[in-house]
C-alpha cells in the first residue's frame, strides 16, 4: 500500500545504497513511495554522516535512507536500563526518530536529521538468537526502541510483523517494544507474545505540549494501551524524562491518576521513571540547535558527562513521582532510573 500518512509524506528524497538496492524490503519500501525520487549511494554515511548540515532545518523534512547494517547488530544496554532482567541488550534497526522531542538524546546524537533503515532485518535476527541463545538461562531483554521508535514507522517498514515472528520462536528471550506511536494494528492482528512488552512512554501534558512535535495525544495512547491489553499483550509504562517546571508536582500527580485510572492497572508488567539527562556533548549540540528552548535554562548540572538537574532537584522529582507511581503498581514491577547513567529517549 502507498503511505499517505503526513509524517511520511515529508519525505522529498529517498537515498539506497548500491549493495541493497535489489534486497526484497528495499523493493517493498519503494514501492510504498511511487513519486519520490530515488538516489543511489555507495554508502549511507556518505550522506548521513556529511559535516556542515542542519539537523534542525532538515527535521521538518527528513530524507529516507536504505541501508545495510554489517556489524554490531546488538548491543549491551548501559546500566541502569532494564525491567529487571538478568542481561539487556538493544538493537537499532533504524536511526533518528519521526518525532521531534526536544529532550531526546538523538536531538544530539547524528550529524543529520534523514531517518535510516537498515534493511538486512534476518542479520539482526541471526545475532539475536545467538545472543539469546547464550543467555537462555537469565532469559535476557533485547530492547528495540533505543535509536528510533519502535512502531511509529512501522507503517513502512513492518518491522513489528518480523521481529515478532522471530522472538515467537525464542521463548527464553524477552523483546521490549517501545513507543510513543498509535500504532498496534500489527499487534491486534496476530495473538500477544507471552515475551513481548509494549511500553509506552509519557510526560506530562504541560511538557507534552511544549516538547513534543507530533507525538500522538495522550487519550490516543490510552486508547491505544486498552486495546492492546484487552486483546492479551504485556504493556509497560515509561515516564521518561521527568522534566521539572512550575507546577511540575500537580502535572503529574494528574498524569499518573489519568494513566492508571484509563488502563487496567493490575496486568500493567512494568513501570520506570527516569529524570531528564543529556550526555555532555549532546546536550552541547542541542543547546546550539535551541539556544530559545526553556528547557535548556533549567537548573541543570554537569556530573560525570551527563548533564541532568542539580541534586537535590533530581531526587525530590524520582522521590516524588516514585511515590506516586507506587500507588498503583506494587514494587516488584516498578524500575526507577536513581542514576543518571543512560540518556533520556
Amino acid at each position: 500500500a502507498i503511505v499517505s500518512n503526513s509524517l511520511f509524506t515529508m519525505i522529498r528524497t529517498i537515498y539506497v545504497e548500491s549493495a541493497v538496492r535489489a534486497h526484497p524490503r528495499t523493493s517493498e519500501i519503494l514501492r510504498r513511495f511511487p513519486q519520490v525520487p530515488v538516489v543511489e549511494c555507495e554508502r549511507y554515511g556518505e550522506v548521513f554522516n556529511r559535516r556542515g548540515q542542519n539537523f534542525r532545518l532538515q527535521k521538518q523534512s527528513p530524507a529516507l535512507i536504505l541501508a545495510a547494517k554489517h556489524e554490531r547488530f546488538v548491543h549491551a544496554a548501559p546500566p541502569g536500563y532494564g525491567i529487571g532482567g538478568g542481561n539487556n541488550y538493544y538493537f537499532s534497526h533504524m536511526l533518528n526518530c519521526v518525532y521531534d522531542c526536544r529532550y531526546c538524546f538523538l536531538q544530539g546524537m547524528f550529524q543529520s536529521a534523514a531517518w535510516v533503515v537498515f534493511v538486512n532485518f534476518e542479520e539482526f535476527a541471526r545475532e539475536i538468537e545467538t545472543v539469546a541463545a547464550e543467555n537462555a538461562s537469565s532469559r535476557p531483554f533485547f530492547f528495540s526502541g533505543y535509536d528510533c521508535d519502535s512502531l511509529a514507522f512501522d507503517a513502512v517498514t513492518r518491522f513489528a510483523a518480523f521481529f515478532l515472528d522471530t522472538f515467537e520462536r525464542l521463548g527464553e528471550a524477552w523483546l521490549e517494544l517501545r513507543t510513543k506511536s498509535t500504532r498496534v494494528e500489527p499487534l491486534l492482528e496476530r495473538q500477544a507474545l507471552d515475551n513481548c512488552v509494549v511500553a509506552f512512554s509519557f510526560t506530562s501534558r504541560q511538557t507534552g505540549l511544549a516538547l513534543e512535535g507530533g507525538v500522538p495525544s495522550l487519550e490516543a495512547r490510552l486508547a491505544a494501551m486498552r486495546k492492546l491489553q484487552a486483546a492479551g499483550w504485556k504493556v509497560g509504562l515509561r515516564f521518561d524524562p521527568l522534566i521539572y517546571q512550575e507546577g511540575w508536582a500537580d502535572s503529574y500527580r494528574r498524569l499518573f491518576d489519568e494513566v492508571f485510572g484509563a488502563l487496567d492497572a493490575g496486568s500493567i508488567h512494568s513501570v520506570s521513571v527516569g529524570a531528564f539527562r543529556l550526555p555532555r556533548d549532546f546536550y552541547r549540540r542541542v543547546v546550539k540547535l535551541y539556544p530559545e528552548e526553556r528547557l535548556f535554562a533549567s537548573p541543570l548540572s554537569d556530573r560525570d558527562g551527563m548533564v541532568s538537574y542539580r541534586g537535590d532537584i533530581h531526587d525530590e522529582l524520582l522521590e516524588f513521582c516514585s511515590e506516586e507511581v507506587l500507588k498503583y503498581i506494587p514494587e516488584d514491577r516498578f524500575f526507577p532510573c536513581r542514576e543518571s547513567g543512560e540518556a533520556s529517549l
